[in-house]
């Protein structure tokens, strides 16, 4: 029975980050998949000179369990490249043709340093960057491991960093060694990257290629001088096969190259291990440096209602190897088996972070009680005794409990409902971005624009006033209406010659073009003549040749009045010539109106294209949403931050949020998530994730209450933006401006209502807009918010190491910093209104 896996098919592209000026490094492209009909390199550019390749590689394998076969295969290509000029170079990105489909690899960034001078090395000094004849010799000095251990002798228990470091002088394209299983250590291996980097260092006057390999932290369980065997690693080397000509492995791939396999043995080393001093009996089995610190979610209740206790225990060393600390409850409580939340880390001082211990207590009576603090021993290897440290007592207010209940009853209901959550996803798609402190609002273009606005108000009410004062003369108002007269008398004409009335046709035409004429040119009746027209028109700037038509038009309907021959026929000529002689009048009369208005509107547009913002170039950071969405969460965090380098934006803070948050790593989540809503106040997304990474955190701090209008304020400033709100006043400013115009200049009482109210809503809409904003800017530009980003750390009494001890303090707990003039300490308070004096390297401002 055969079993088939489907996996998506990637390219995957290997090469080191940093080189040397002469320096050979091997450039790698692998494909999950041997259905590969194309592969096409990116353009490698020219200070990366390739020396040998494509070299194309095949591998399979097959597993076959309980009778269930699977397989993998894969192809690698192959280049040996050598760095012939110091820089900064990207190598972009290479297509293979798999089942029909194009697939993509990530670019390369490779940084070269040094220039070419230093790369050309004498004979006695060139190993390095040589690439060995096919066959040639590899000595134990052309390839070796150094171990290092970076404590000889340590208390049992005391982490040993174990260090394996490779020096070259070839080749070397792979090696793998593992670290056997030892009974008298506990042993984690430290994650270091998987893309090698190599860096050149001298030894006995050889330019070595070093590379720390792997890593391993190890805490001894027994005494005595305790053996770290040596480790055979296998390694292949690449050499050159002489017999292919370069450029027809270039061409068309094959054995430009050989792989060599070659063994390598990194030496044992001996580690003398003291035991620890007479251990006292609440010894806790830690070994390092700790602390602990406890919680209580109430210290009022009822009986019979659970409480929830939490201890934590933090610091560095052998975390995962203490015992749970004892808690000492009074006799009228129940206890039930804590849950325990491990927040460690690996790191080369051992293992870091807190364990935290959360224990359901329930008081069975009435009646005031006191829980001792609890203690925790340890043994401090800087110190080298034991050390004792306890929590804070807690006490607490039972009243008469309702009855009994059980322990099912005590589930919490919130962890239950978080299992079903998860933070939203990222914002996908360019953004602005801006520097700290650059806003829009209170800018030169700000109150520009405030400014043009006010002028256009000034504008428009000289325009709508000068409207309204045309509209109360008489005269202005017959010459504008003047057409529109005329020609509903035409029509009437038009009617009556229809029904072949001539006498009543002609009386109509005459009126309408006597008419027209007389309240176009504000001429009174008993001046109307064919002297007088002709002046006045001619002053209007109507053209001689349109004069005479009228006056043609004129003298046509007169003759045709009394004419012989075709009544109808007469008719016609006469209406056409009238309605042509007004329709010229208006054309000639409207040029010069249209030209103003056409200055008008070109003065418009250049102003409507001044209050335009510029649209601010926003870097691309679709590789960095392309990163996140395909699990890449390291390299995604990468492509976020260099973006943040070019400007700040609460989209990129939010998704770099995420990509921590898929890390585990909660508290740059926290600080991440915290600077986005510093930005963007009103973004629901970045509330709700928010919300998800502090419940991930270990302190509960309950903030102190406060009145409910003070709650409902800080909400409605924290709607908008600095930005957002300076956009609402400017909008507000507009519309006050439109409705104010309605209320002075319009004839219908209701609209002067709605055009007062509302405008004097909307100014207060403005006023507030400008206050909000200003609020929201102060907080950006004077920021006291603060993320604490070690372990956990002591608050003091006063700032000084010799302080008074106060409370303890965990990663991604947030503070607000109220005193930061003292160089290396902070004065900080929290929500709940405690206070007290904090290292500032021990937490970043938001």
């Amino acid at each position: 029975m055969t079993t088939a896996f489907a996996v998506a098919q990637t390219l995957t592209t290997s090469a080191p980050s940093h080189v040397a000026v002469g320096e050979q490094f091997r450039l790698s492209y692998t494909v999950n998949t041997q259905n590969v009909t194309d592969f096409r390199a990116g353009n490698i550019p020219s200070e990366l000179e390739v020396l040998i390749g494509p070299n194309r590689s095949m591998q399979s394998s097959y597993q076959m369990i309980n009778g269930h076969t699977s397989q993998s295969s894969s192809i690698t290509y192959t280049y040996i490249v050598a760095a012939t000029k110091g820089g900064t170079f990207t190598i972009p990105a290479a297509h293979v043709v798999v089942d029909g489909k194009k697939i993509a690899s990530n670019s390369l960034t490779i940084k070269v340093s040094g220039s070419a001078g230093s790369g050309s090395r004498s004979s006695g000094g060139g190993e390095a960057e040589e690439m060995r004849e096919m066959g040639s010799r590899i000595s134990g000095s052309d390839l070796f491991i150094k171990v290092s251990a970076n404590k000889k002798r340590v208390y049992e228990q005391e982490p040993i960093l174990l260090t394996y470091k490779v020096y070259t002088l070839v080749q070397l394209s792979q090696l793998r060694g593992d670290m056997p299983d030892l009974k008298s250590f506990y042993t984690q291996e430290v994650d270091l990257p998987q893309q090698k980097s190599f860096s050149i260092e001298t030894v006995n006057g050889r330019p070595y290629r070093t590379c720390t390999w792997s890593q391993y932290v190890m805490f001894p369980q027994t005494t005595g001088k305790l053996q770290i065997p040596a480790i055979t690693f296998e390694g292949i080397v690449i050499q050159q096969n002489r017999s292919v000509d370069p450029f027809e492995a270039f061409f068309n791939g094959g054995s430009g190259y050989v792989e060599v396999k070659k063994k390598i043995e990194a030496p044992g080393i001996e580690i003398q291990v003291d035991p620890l001093p007479q251990r006292p009996a609440s010894f806790s089995g830690g070994v390092g440096k700790f602390n602990i610190s406890g919680q209580i979610d109430k210290t009022e209740t009822k009986a019979n209602d659970p409480i929830t206790l939490r201890i934590i225990v933090s610091g560095t060393g052998n975390l995962k190897l203490i015992k749970q600390p004892v808690v000492t409850l009074p006799k009228d409580f129940d206890k039930y088996e804590p849950k325990v939340t491990d927040q460690t880390k690996l790191t080369t001082a051992g293992i870091e972070g807190s364990k935290i211990y959360d224990m359901l207590i329930v008081p069975r009576h009435q009646g005031q009680y006191d829980i001792p603090p609890v203690e925790f021993t340890y043994f401090d290897t800087t110190t080298k005794r034991y050390e004792t440290v306890k929590t804070e007592a807690f006490h607490l207010d039972v009243a008469k409990g309702s009855g009994a209940s059980s322990v099912s009853d005590f589930s919490n209901q919130e962890e239950l409902e978080e299992l079903n959550k998860d933070i939203r996803y990222i914002k996908t798609g360019d953004v602005d971005q801006h520097l700290t402190g650059d806003f829009f609002f209170a800018s030169s273009a700000y109150w520009i624009t405030i400014a043009a606005l006010v002028l256009v108000f000034i504008t428009l009410f000289v325009i709508f006033r000068q409207r309204a004062i045309d509209n109360a003369n008489v005269t202005a108002m017959r010459g504008k209406k003047a057409n529109k007269v005329a020609t509903k008398r035409l029509k009437k004409a038009a009617r009556l010659m229809t029904e072949n009335k001539p006498g009543e046709f002609y009386d109509e035409v005459l009126r309408a073009l006597w008419g027209y004429v007389g309240d176009k040119l504000n001429i009174p009746v008993a001046q109307l003549s064919h002297d007088n027209i002709s002046s006045k028109l001619a002053e209007r700037g109507v053209h001689q040749s349109i004069i005479d038509k009228f006056i043609g038009a004129l003298d046509e309907c007169e003759f045709e009045r009394y004419a012989p021959g075709d009544p109808k026929g007469n008719m016609n000529k006469v209406y056409d010539k009238a309605m042509l002689a007004i329709e010229k009048i208006e054309e000639a009369m409207k040029k010069s109106s249209r030209a103003s208005k056409a200055g008008n509107a070109r003065y418009a547009s250049l102003l409507l294209l001044f209050l335009l913002p510029l649209a601010a170039h926003a870097a691309t950071k679709a590789a960095a949403d392309s990163a996140y969405v395909n699990g890449n969460y390291q390299e995604a965090i990468k492509g976020y931050e260099a973006l943040l380098k070019q400007g700040v934006s609460a989209e990129i803070y939010y998704n770099l949020g995420n990509a921590y948050y898929r890390t585990e790593n909660i508290t740059r989540a926290v600080l991440n998530y915290e600077r986005a809503l510093l930005l963007s106040p009103g973004d629901g997304d970045i509330r709700f994730n928010l919300q998800i990474a502090r419940s991930k955190t270990i302190d509960k701090i309950v903030p102190e209450s406060e009145m409910f209008f003070v709650t409902w304020y800080r909400s409605l400033v924290n709607i908008k933006s600095v930005d957002g709100w300076g956009r609402t006043a400017l909008i507000s400013l507009a519309l006050v401006i439109v409705l104010f115009l309605v209320y002075l200049f319009s004839a219908r009482v209701w609209m002067q209502k709605v055009g007062f109210f509302g405008g004097a809503a909307l100014l207060l809409l403005f006023v507030l807009s400008n206050f909000f904003a200003w609020q929201q800017r102060q907080q950006l530009l004077y920021r006291q918010g603060a993320i604490v980003v070690a372990p956990s750390v002591t608050v003091k009494s006063t700032p000084a190491q010799n302080g008074t001890d106060l409370f303890i303090l965990h990663e991604g707990t947030k503070v607000v910093i109220t005193d930061g003039s003292m160089k290396n300490w902070r004065e900080i308070r929290l929500a709940d209104g405690k206070k007290g004096w904090i290292e500032s390297k021990k937490i970043e401002l938001i």
